[in-house]
């Protein structure tokens, strides 16, 4: 049985604000601790690739005390979000 994706909306550290499939992993103390998947950068309320510029993976490894805030998408985001990474 397949797991259900969470996803959320992450305020980062660097104030970047980021919707994202979201898993927490084991890791070493200091090492990545969640994955994002397929995550898309919020900016004037337009959804972009995040760190397109720089990578073409659809996962990224990132520490959980980056994260300031989780919160669920409105179902407008939710939506759009669900569109693109089809």
């Amino acid at each position: 049985m397949e797991e259900a994706k969470v996803i959320k909306v992450l305020l980062l550290s660097n104030q970047e604000i980021v919707v994202s499939e979201i898993e927490e992993v084991a890791a070493e103390f200091g090492d990545p601790n969640c994955k994002l998947t397929k995550p898309y950068k919020i900016v004037d309320g337009a959804l972009h690739k995040w760190m397109e510029d720089y990578t073409k993976q659809n996962e990224v490894m990132i520490n959980s005390d980056k994260i300031l805030t989780l919160a669920d998408p409105t179902p407008t985001l939710l939506e759009k979000y669900q569109d693109l990474i089809k």
